[in-house]
This record gives C-alpha cells, sequence and structure tokens, in this order.
C-alpha cells in the first residue's frame, strides 16, 4: 500500500505520523514537505473532500495569519492555505483507503 503523508518536519505530531508509517509493514511511504512544496488548491479541496473535512477544519488555528479567517468561507480559508501553506494542520495522510488528519497521530491507523 501506498501512503502520502503532507509532512512538516518541525512538527512533533507530524514525525509521529511519519513514525507510524514507517513502522506499519508493506507500507511505501511518500514524503511531501508542503511547505516546500505545497498541494494546489484543488489537490487540497481533494484531501478535506475525501477526509470528509472542512477546510476550515484543517485551519492551523495557532498561526497568526488563521486569525483573519475567523468569519471566512471555505474558498477563502483554501486560497489562504495556498498562498501561506503553515495555515494547513498536519499531518495529512492519503492512502487508497482514505485521508486521515494526523491529530492525534494514531489517527492515520483508520487508513492502514
Amino acid at each position: 500500500m501506498k501512503a502520502t503523508i503532507w509532512h512538516n518536519p518541525r512538527c512533533s505530531k507530524s514525525r509521529e505520523a511519519l513514525a507510524i508509517l514507517n513502522g506499519a509493514p508493506g507500507v511505501e511511504v511518500e514524503v511531501v514537505e508542503y511547505l516546500k512544496t505545497p498541494p494546489t488548491r484543488e489537490k487540497l479541496a481533494s484531501l478535506y473532500a475525501r477526509a470528509g473535512m472542512t477546510p476550515r477544519e484543517g485551519l492551523r488555528k495557532a498561526e497568526d495569519g488563521a486569525k483573519a479567517l475567523a468569519g471566512a468561507s471555505d474558498d477563502a480559508i483554501l486560497d489562504a492555505m495556498v498562498a501561506d501553506p503553515i495555515l494547513i494542520e498536519r499531518a495529512l495522510v492519503e492512502t487508497e483507503k482514505g485521508v486521515r488528519l494526523g491529530r492525534p497521530p494514531e489517527r492515520i491507523r483508520e487508513i492502514l
């Protein structure tokens, strides 16, 4: 099985999610450092749709830029995330079984 992790190596939760993936038997892991290689707006929207989440639920609310998005539409939030990928909550993991936000990291086991 292939798993893609949208990863930030500076984030402890993202590192924990990557460790779970690396320890899972039969899983081929693709690591995308999304701050260096951000997803397109379409890809991000697709990830959230597959996860059953709204862009607001995927917003990293602790970031300063998130405060300005308090009353924003999902479209505006997606646009902001693409413009400033630090606003994307991590880690997002995608497999053929679905997409999960690794908060807590153990949630990604649901799609392995």
